[in-house]
């Protein structure tokens, strides 16, 4: 008998059935989907760390090392399982040369290296350790997304040529935040290419678990060991591979959250709608003696047959999605090994969906309590009991015409009714503009200002050279006789030691000079105006456990300084840990040195970079809008894919929670159809009071969407893009996308939806719903 009646109801409501379907589909989808990636990145991460056997402490140094005393370091410390020191070589961008193409615009720090024999392996595309033959090169796959190489090609490194034999899986240095990029070649030619490059060491250990990070780099640093050159960890290295894919995680998982609380409600929309349309049936049940639980029992069994279907489907488009969607973890990272936990925790996503789904069914048929069968069978249809609206007379309505009048004086008068649907369209909203806005944020020029760059149009680094100070003067000296500069300010970067409250021996990153001339976004504070104050990048501040008014006592020049922390801000490069003063230092211990540039003439920016790069071949010159890109491009990239996945979603979700609403409240009005039917209201304007109604609603979710989304939306969003290391985040607003964009695509979604939800007022007969 049940599935008799459950397949006719399902053919009789087919639109409602499909909507629901898909409702739940779309809910268990993103669940599962989210989960899945989840799992498969962080099992590529692993993976791919623990392949390539990283270190867990890293530290780069530019200049010669003492063997002896580093390998006595690590024999006396028992936390020490392995140690080396790596060479990599340095070659400027323009050396690197594939046919027409070279780096020579690259922003990254570009060298050669050769396999590492106890760890630190840089694996192909199998995750397998490479083993390069002579004239063959290993090309970093990040040269590979950015079309700079095919296996096969001829690359030429200061008149050497080597054949492109395969690609770099290089577990510290993929991701586009590393500034350093190594291309891996045979010993014997390492050092046939040994004269034209600058020598650098990746001073690398293993320890035990038993030991933090900061507390080795303590004892490094205590031991005076080298250290002229950024430092990281293990647990960095993760956070920048992974951080990419990261970011569209979040975005997918904030959307699926709120994708959820739509269904449910709006699972709510349809429960109530279908009860309405069988109301009178539900009447005649009770009256014959059938109990409530057999009447519900025929509810349930239907929607658990849609539920299973929707998260079924849910879960098979899941699997269809995940080839696409884990692309970029599969070629950065490799197979995660986790491919058949992400389906098994996948396929549990969907089974909690479920639960959840048939929970909240189950509470919503407690109605069922409430049906009185005299009145169902009387007129068919829940009579609601009228509510007087004061100063809400059609007679003294003057402004409009009586349908526009009466459509919106329903909606003030059942407000609780339209709160629903206005509440699920204002989060539909919000799902659209959110994600957008953050993609706008991180693509606008202001937010370098958030990574620890101030907003320039040039900039100059050097690094790893001879005589950086003088360098640096003469680069200053013309700079500062440039006509067609408009302000540019030397930055240079010191390692200072810092005493530590337990006695030992920190060492701070310092950048000295003047930072007024191009500002940071504190996220609390200001800049360092005074000798005796410093900032502190947000990370450094965690670390050290310091806040604004704090104090920091540094070495210089042999002398303790006591330093004021007068400002935290955002940091994304040289692992955050970073710090800015004003004071001098009179060594020459230098570790590199940044320019930026603010040029009169935006335009004049591709001519005065050329004319930089002859004039300073010691120094590496990058249009900083080149620069954002390729250190940030892969990230915004994931943050743009997620954006436009969430605008489409959220048209479909209008278009349903519409539909949807205006059907159920169609149904349920019949008794009042009927009456205006026959006191001589037409079908188009009764169809146009529905029209009005659904139109009020909309111009109140523009408008607390919009607001929403520009200020909860920022808190969210802050917090997605505080897992970068980047904090005090505002929105940069694409206000024809938020005020013009969005509300129109709303707008046409809104309206086709209810003029499709309205179609049956048609064909509702007076004689059906009008009886004594």
């Amino acid at each position: 008998m049940y599935q008799k009646l459950i397949i006719n109801d399902i053919k009789k409501s087919k639109l409602i059935t499909l909507t629901v379907t898909i409702f739940i589909m779309a809910a268990a989808m993103f669940a599962a989907l989210g989960v899945s990636m989840l799992v498969n990145l962080l099992g590529a991460m692993d993976k791919l760390m623990m392949d390539a056997k990283a270190p867990y402490y890293l530290q780069m140094h530019s200049g010669d090392i003492d063997l002896e005393n580093l390998e006595q370091f690590a024999a006396k410390h028992e936390e020490v399982e392995a140690f080396q020191a790596a060479e990599f070589l340095n070659i400027e961008g323009m050396d690197i040369v594939n046919g027409e193409k070279s780096l020579s615009d690259s922003v990254q720090d570009n060298g050669v290296a050769t396999q590492n024999k106890e760890f630190d392996f840089l694996l192909d595309l199998d995750n397998q350790i490479i083993w390069p033959k002579d004239g063959e090169i290993y090309v970093p796959i990040y040269y590979m997304t950015e079309d700079f190489a095919e296996i096969g090609d001829t690359i030429a490194i200061h008149g050497v040529s080597f054949t492109v034999a395969g690609f770099v899986r290089d577990a510290q240095m993929n991701s586009a935040l590393s500034s350093s990029k190594r291309f891996l070649i045979s010993e014997n030619d390492y050092e046939q290419l040994r004269e034209f490059g600058k020598l650098e060491y990746l001073i690398e250990f293993r320890v035990s678990d038993q030991v933090t990070t900061a507390a080795f780099e303590s004892l490094y640093t205590a031991a005076g060991l080298p250290a002229n050159g950024p430092s990281g960890s293990y647990g960095l290295v993760k956070m920048m591979n992974g951080i990419s894919d990261g970011i569209m995680i979040a975005l997918l998982m904030l959307v699926s959250l709120l994708i959820l609380l739509i269904a449910f409600l709006s699972l709510r929309f349809t429960l109530i709608s279908k009860m309405e349309e069988d109301y009178k049936e539900i009447g005649v049940l009770k009256a014959i003696g059938l109990r409530v639980s057999a009447i519900k029992k025929l509810y349930i069994v239907k929607y658990s047959i849609i539920a299973a279907t929707g998260c079924g489907l849910g879960f098979l488009v899941s699997l269809l999605l995940q080839k696409p969607m884990l692309t970029n973890i599969r070629i950065y990272m490799g197979v995660s090994g986790k491919e058949l936990l992400g389906i098994i925790l996948g396929l549990c996503s969907t089974a909690v969906v479920y639960v959840i789904v048939m929970s909240y069914v189950n509470g919503v048929l407690r109605r069922f309590r409430k049906v009185s069968a005299t009145q169902a069978i009387r007129c068919g249809a829940a009579l609601e009991q009228a509510k007087v609206s004061k100063g809400f007379s059609l007679a003294d309505n003057h402004l409009v015409s009586s349908s526009v009048f009466l459509g919106i004086k329903d909606v003030f008068v059942r407000k609780k009714l339209y709160l629903i649907m206005l509440f699920v369209l204002v989060i539909s909203c919000f799902i659209m503009v959110v994600p957008q806005n953050i993609y706008n944020t991180v693509r606008a020029r202001s937010f370098m200002t958030h990574m620890g760059i101030g907003e320039c149009d040039i900039r100059l680094d050097i690094q790893l050279a001879d005589q950086i100070p003088e360098k640096t003067k003469d680069i200053g000296q013309s700079l500062s006789s440039d006509e067609d500069v408009e302000r540019f300010s030397v930055l240079t970067c010191w390692m200072f030691d810092m005493p530590l409250s337990d006695g030992g021996i920190g060492t701070l990153k310092v950048e000295l000079g003047d930072h007024s001339l191009f500002p940071l976004t504190y996220d609390k504070g200001r800049d360092p105006q005074q000798n005796n104050e410093i900032a502190l990048s947000t990370f450094n501040a965690e670390e050290l456990k310091k806040d604004i008014g704090d104090t920091i006592v540094l070495v210089v020049d042999g002398q303790e300084r006591e330093l004021t922390v007068c400002g935290l801000y955002s940091d994304v490069t040289y692992g955050g840990l970073t710090a800015k003063a004003t004071f001098q230092a009179e060594s020459n211990n230098i570790m590199w040195a940044k320019i930026p540039v603010k040029l009169k003439d935006i335009s004049t920016t591709d001519v005065n970079i050329a004319s930089y790069k002859e004039q300073f071949s010691y120094a590496k010159v990058s249009k900083i809008d080149d620069h954002l890109e390729q250190s940030f491009g892969t990230a915004m990239d994931m943050i743009q894919t997620a954006s436009f996945a969430a605008i489409l979603a959220s048209v479909l979700l209008t278009v349903l929670i519409t539909l949807l609403f205006m059907k159920m409240i169609v149904i349920k009005d019949r008794y009042q159809i009927s009456v205006l039917k026959s006191l001589g209201f037409t079908t188009k304007s009764i169809r146009q009071q529905y029209m009005v109604r659904s139109g009020v609603v909309l111009i109140l979710v523009l408008v607390i969407g919009t607001v929403a989304a520009n200020t909860l939306g920022e808190l969210i969003g802050g917090a997605l893009i505080a897992s970068l290391g980047i904090s005090g985040f505002h929105f940069n607003v694409n206000w024809l996308f938020t005020l013009l964009v969005s509300p129109a695509v709303m707008a046409v979604c809104v309206y086709g939806a209810a003029r499709l939800g309205t179609s049956d007022i048609k064909s509702i007969k007076v004689s059906e719903y009008i009886k004594e």
